[in-house]
């Protein structure tokens, strides 16, 4: 099995101690198998912590577990008559087993997590809703800093403010930063561009630093307060914009009191709009578990500086006969994977190994973190709102899932199926007149939209005819099926569909069933959707199936058609935007790729490039004052100095 990149954390090939086992006798049975291939890997086990993954007969991780004492811990999987059912399972999957030994207990539980969110085995609680959190960033690499929203990795040079719940609790912050503090938001190529203020200073959301509305000093207070408030030190702002506009008002300046006025409204809003009040709490996580109907649901509030930045439900995967104990543990360990601890987490129920927990996120924090079982006061009633909401998170989750339960069940009997269909996909195409052709993959599950999955197909065999929806179709299902037998020839993995579906009528489930064909995959489910009519079309039916327009069958099936629409149309548009800025750019004399991408930074967008004068073109870096004046020459049709006539800025544009 190929070893993938190192993670972040923990430089898994500088590991001190690697071995594989291999499980034999192949007329044995499974479980016996799969506990010898154990056995093989215990007599060469140290008595040291690390990481274990039990591995199957194609390699792939079942389980990643962590171990204080590896021998100890993976020697219980060889006494297979005192383990649950579910371990006895993934032990008669087993085959090999990889072993990292680590420096330390807690080292080990932190590469326990990595590895979780890398494989995400079969055998593991999984953290479902693992996408990054949004941050509020203040960048601190301009001498007028700027706030944004933040996703993702934290390279820029600046202060990070978050974990928030989503992306509406952001732009609600942002918002109240902008009418409180007027900072910027803007790109700064577009701030070094300006010449007079826009829209956001007429409004008074922006203080227009970028043509000298405010200077460094002032801009820098502005910037101090904004910090203030993110950390939680909102009472001193308050006052501070309470006495300046009292001094406003009795100077008579009533237009600058009215702008603070404004600004403490903005910042008493967003103070008034927490539901969740957290007074002196400074930055926690609160955490909170319900189970139910086979179902677990674990609510979460994020709290900074005292503020609640939002809440949001969890639903962990393969959570089964696993005690709720371990399952806090692990839930709490992935998360934080890719979140910053806050120095207290507040939890319904100790995690196992809380004390070791809590030592490895000190690690990832680089402070003392520590968490907590409150029994009274307002981390009491805080922790029992968070219960509150896991209850009803679930209750809603439940009652969703029994009516899609239903909602399968028809279309199940509709299209034929052997049981409720789990994985549904819907493809789409999308061009104008042939030219910027894609087709678009979308998937809907049991629990809704698997964006994770959606893939485009950019239309690019020669024998597809430009404007040929019938060849698209059938070229987009001979690659997409021929490239998942080539990966997943067992069809075990999950990434199987149980129905297809695709926007068209006869024409387009003609072209679809002979991509099939040719890909080798006769046998997959497939039914079309017409929209002049809102007809369903299935193989070898020369009639549609009769359907009730305003049957839950129905609706459904439009929905997820329209997702396939949309998803197609909105990577279409991007496709075609695309190409109209590189044909703009790639007609031009001296630019290549260095210098269109130093063009579109400078200028920020190709109209302001293409409205551009020669010294402005020769402000871009690395741009020679005789290749921006070429430039412009082109962009004018003007004579350029070898005497060769070139295009106006209308032709351009309209390339």
């Amino acid at each position: 099995m190929a070893r993938p990149n190192a993670p972040d954390r923990f430089n898994e090939e500088k590991a001190t101690y690697v071995v594989r086992g291999e499980g034999e006798g192949a007329d044995k049975p499974d479980l016996e198998r799969g506990a010898e291939a154990i056995r093989s890997v215990v007599r060469k086990l140290p008595v040291r912590p690390g990481v274990y993954r039990m591995l199957d007969a194609r390699g792939d991780v079942l389980y990643v577990g962590k171990a204080r004492a590896l021998k100890n811990r993976v020697t219980n999987y060889t006494q297979v008559a005192r383990l649950p059912q579910r371990l006895q399972r993934m032990v008669a999957q087993t085959r090999a087993m990889e072993i990292v030994t680590t420096t330390s207990e807690a080292e080990a539980l932190l590469l326990e997590a990595q590895l979780i969110k890398r494989y995400r085995p079969p055998y593991n609680v999984l953290l479902r809703d693992d996408k990054s959190f949004p941050f509020i960033l203040l960048r601190m690499d301009h001498d007028f800093p700027r706030v944004q929203k933040h996703r993702g990795a934290r390279r820029a040079k600046g202060r990070y403010y978050g974990p928030f719940a989503s992306a509406g609790s952001v732009h609600r912050t942002l918002n109240a930063l902008q009418k409180t503090f007027l900072l910027r938001s803007c790109t700064d190529s577009f701030f070094a561009n300006r010449s007079r203020p826009c829209l956001l200073y007429q409004i008074r959301r922006c203080s227009a630093p970028c043509v000298d509305r405010i200077g460094k000093a002032d801009y820098a207070a502005l910037v101090s307060d904004a910090q203030d408030f993110l950390e939680g030190r909102s009472t001193a702002v308050q006052k501070r914009l309470g006495d300046a506009m009292t001094k406003a008002a009795e100077a008579m300046d009533f237009e600058q009191a009215a702008v603070l006025r404004d600004r403490l409204k903005a910042l008493t809003f967003i103070q008034g709009s927490q539901s969740v009040h957290a007074d002196g709490l400074g930055d926690a996580d609160v955490f909170a578990l319900a189970a139910k109907g086979g179902q677990l649901c674990i609510a979460g509030f994020f709290i900074r500086g005292g503020q609640n930045w939002g809440h949001r439900s969890f639903f962990p995967a393969h959570v089964a006969g696993v005690p709720e104990e371990e399952v806090m543990a692990s839930f709490l360990m992935q998360f934080y994977e890719g979140v910053p601890p806050p120095k207290l987490i507040l939890v319904d129920c100790e995690p196992d190994e809380s004390a070791l927990l809590a030592e490895a996120l000190g690690e990832t924090a680089g402070r003392k973190v520590e968490i907590s079982v409150p029994q009274r006061g307002n981390r009491r009633r805080l922790l029992e709102q968070a219960v509150r909401n896991a209850g009803e998170e679930l209750d809603r989750r439940l009652a969703e899932s029994s009516s899609q339960a239903k909602l399968g069940r028809e279309l199940a009997d509709l299209f034929d199926l052997e049981d409720v269909p789990q994985r549904i996909e819907i493809y789409d195409n999308s061009h104008i007149q042939g030219t910027n052709a894609l087709g678009a993959m979308v998937v809907a599950g049991s629990e809704g939209w698997i964006k994770g999955a959606y893939r485009k197909f950019n239309i690019k065999r020669p024998e597809t005819q430009p404007g040929d929806d019938f060849a698209m179709m059938r070229e987009v299902f001979q690659r997409r099926f021929a490239r998942a037998l080539e990966e997943d020839p067992e069809r075990n993995k999950g990434e199987w569909p149980d129905l297809v579906l695709i926007d068209g009528g006869k024409g387009q489930l003609a072209a679809a069933i002979r991509g099939l064909e040719e890909a080798g995959a006769p046998d997959v489910p497939i039914a079309s959707l017409a929209k002049r009519y809102e007809e369903v079309y299935l193989p070898r039916q020369g009639t549609p199936v009769p359907m009730d327009e305003h049957s839950a069958g129905m609706r459904i099936l439009k929905a997820i058609r329209d997702e396939a629409h949309r998803f197609a149309l909105k990577n279409h548009r991007g496709k075609r935007a695309r190409g109209a800025t590189g044909s703009v750019l790639d007609s031009l004399p001296g630019i290549g790729p260095a210098r269109r991408a130093a063009i579109l930074k400078h200028f920020g967008s190709p109209e302001r490039f293409l409205g551009a004068s020669p010294d402005e073109i020769a402000a871009v870096p690395g741009m020679p004052r005789k290749v921006a004046q070429e430039v412009y020459d082109r962009l004018h049709k003007t004579t350029s100095p070898d005497g060769v006539g070139v295009l106006s800025q209308e032709e351009v544009t309209s390339n």
